[in-house]
């Protein structure tokens, strides 16, 4: 195993510097192996399944933009895709964490394929705790030791967090706060850069969490409606178990902050049980007031609702501030790069909530048909990526994080930044029917750049930063310097 002390790889673009933009258009593309292990070395011993505890993966699950040319990279409850106890979902005690991650674009060489280079390096992880006791299961009906860190030995003032299943109180709604399961989907920074919010498919939660420390700071409750009663540490049981409440698997995993940093939004990856489940076509948006925590809820209308035989086909990813009241959605297939098929579908619609119908009283299909926004599509992610020469077999399978990153400025001409991000779900390495030899599945990310006609009425977030973002472009030969 390797330990990651620092990460660059670069694999650059396809267009030519100085060329006629007159779309969204992907300009960089760059990965960092997911046979690295994180900044954590005090979780570093394996987890029930054998796999490191502080394996470097996942990183694409939620990107976020920190100001400068920062940002923070979530990975979700861990590794889970290597089957080795389906009791409890193959879920292992895994530390939920963020990642500091930066990420400079510069200018290609003449005569290269894109016209910018992407350098990645992950700076440093912090796990994510809670100053409170949280609870954890005993793992006797499963087979397996109890669900309590053991970091929380070393650590007698935290609790931290677990990819567990089976780490929740029984006698209370999922959306009980003391629960010790985790499973982030979204990360954002407050405007002030000092802390980050969350949300979580389990509860479904939105925690805030310090950015330093990764202390818990507030829990911003959520209507009863979005909680299941029986909880179980099999998604499929608590899928059947349940009449309503957030679908297990598929609960809160997309979340934008507005510019002004005064809302959360929340994105519900799949419609409500009471709602119709998988197979309907209308999930939930949430609006949360961050100094209140008031909630106002909105009907979103998927492009692909799915069907029995394919009930992961409708889902949001992620969703993403444009302005305080415009959004981007990622909607797309699990299909494509380690997963034995080829993408179809990941696009990104644009959808206002400016005037929309306010939903929280209404329940079902027929109730909230008529009730959802207009949308528009803003960018096919499989036909951008097609054009530029992926197959669609090798498109990642889970592009699933969105972010606004820094303006660019090439020729005298700005233009602004979105950078697509893939969950490689911990899998260093990948073989299927369309790649019998194999290859390797790293962390990726893709960047599109993007004129203010393209996206009109775009307002970036105000992060306060603690330093000259000039300083960002300093040589990598300094950067090496600095970090010897």
């Amino acid at each position: 195993m390797r330990k990651l002390t620092l990460i660059a790889s670069c694999v650059s673009a396809i267009l030519t510097a100085g060329a006629a933009h007159a779309a969204v258009e992907l300009i960089a593309e760059s990965q960092v192996s997911g046979t690295y292990q994180d900044y954590s070395v005090e979780t570093a011993g394996p987890l029930e399944s054998g796999v490191p505890g502080n394996k470097l993966g996942g990183m694409g699950s939620a990107l976020a933009y920190a100001g400068c040319n920062s940002f923070v990279a979530l990975p979700d409850r861990g590794p889970n895709a290597l089957v080795y106890n389906a009791a409890i979902d193959s879920t292992t005690s895994y530390i939920p964490r963020f990642h500091a991650l930066h990420l400079s674009l510069a200018q290609a060489a003449a005569g290269a394929s894109l016209p910018y280079v992407l350098t990645p390096f992950v700076t440093e992880t912090t796990l994510l705790s809670s100053p409170t006791p949280l609870y954890y299961g005993d793992g006797k009906a499963y087979g397996v030791q109890n669900g309590k860190p053991a970091l929380n030995q070393r650590h007698r003032s935290l609790y931290y967090f677990s990819g567990r299943s089976d780490n929740f109180d029984p006698g209370k709604p999922s959306t009980n706060p003391n629960n010790g399961r985790l499973d982030p989907e979204g990360i954002r920074v407050s405007n002030d850069g000092n802390s980050v919010f969350v949300t979580d498919e389990y509860g479904p939660y939105v925690y805030q969490f310090d950015r330093d420390s990764g202390r818990r700071l507030r829990s911003y409750a959520l209507p009863a409606k979005f909680a299941v009663s029986k909880l179980s540490p099999l998604g499929d049981t608590e899928i059947t178990g349940n009449t309503s409440g957030r679908v297990a698997n598929k609960g809160m995993e997309g979340l934008a902050i507005t510019p002004d940093g005064r809302y959360l939004v929340g994105a519900m990856q799949s419609p409500l049980i009471q709602d119709g489940g998988t197979n309907a076509p209308f999930t939930r948006i949430v609006k949360i007031d961050v100094r209140t925590g008031a909630v106002r809820e909105y009907a979103y209308e998927l492009t692909n609702i799915g069907t029995a035989a394919a009930p992961k086909y409708g889902t949001i990813s992620e969703i993403l501030a444009i302005n305080n009241d415009e959004f981007l959605v990622d909607e797309r297939d699990g299909k494509g790069l380690a997963d034995n098929s080829k993408a179809g579908f990941k696009k990104i619609f644009r959808v206002s909530l400016k005037g929309a119908t306010e939903v929280s009283q209404l329940t079902g299909q027929t109730q909230l048909a008529g009730k959802a926004p207009a949308k528009t599509l803003f960018l096919d992610v499989v036909a951008a990526l097609s054009a530029h020469g992926y197959a669609a077999a090798d498109i990642p399978a889970k592009l699933e994080g969105i972010t606004f990153g820094p303006d660019i400025s090439a020729n005298g001409v700005t233009r602004h930044t979105l950078i697509v991000s893939n969950d490689n779900d911990f899998l260093e390495t990948y073989v299927d029917d369309g790649h019998p030899q194999g290859g390797a599945n790293p962390n990726r990310w893709f960047v599109f750049a993007l004129d203010d006609s393209d996206l009109p009425g775009y307002k970036p977030q105000a992060i306060e930063t603690t330093k000259n973002c000039s300083e960002d472009h300093r040589s990598w030969d300094e950067w090496f310097r600095w970090h010897d």
